[in-house]
């Protein structure tokens, strides 16, 4: 098990349906010590998440069958409350208002420095700690 630099172990997961883009953005958190569990689409997401013990999520805001905005509306109706950062390379402001509205924490417009996701996350981690 990594241990990040908050001190404690933090799983951040991660579903986007672009391959090269779900390594990325899993090898980036691994570096700065996160725990990462990922998933290419909604519904293998759906079927495989171990939500209780993740901290955050990275999600995709134009997955193929189901938007990531529609799976967090599901999430929320089903009762989980996990911090979602939005990732995105199609911006409008019609999505970025969508985002904030299902409850993201963060919106990013692809290709987005590392360190800006590093930084959303670390924030959601050090939230998560003080609770």
């Amino acid at each position: 098990m990594r241990s990040s630099t908050l001190g404690t172990s933090h799983r951040v997961i991660v579903v986007d349906d672009d391959p090269g883009m779900l390594r990325a953005v899993q090898r980036v958190l691994q570096v700065h010590g996160f725990e990462t569990e990922v998933f290419s689409s909604a519904e293998g997401f759906l079927e495989g998440a171990h939500l209780g013990e993740a901290t955050c999520l990275v999600l995709d805001v134009h997955l193929q069958h189901m938007s990531g905005i529609e799976l967090r509306r599901q999430l929320t109706r089903s009762g989980h409350s996990l911090p979602v950062i939005f990732i995105t390379a199609v911006d409008s402001e019609a999505t970025r208002k969508a985002a904030l509205e299902a409850g993201c924490v963060a919106y990013l417009h692809k290709p987005f420095p590392s360190d800006r996701l590093i930084e959303a996350v670390k924030s959601v981690a050090q939230n998560d700690r003080k609770r």
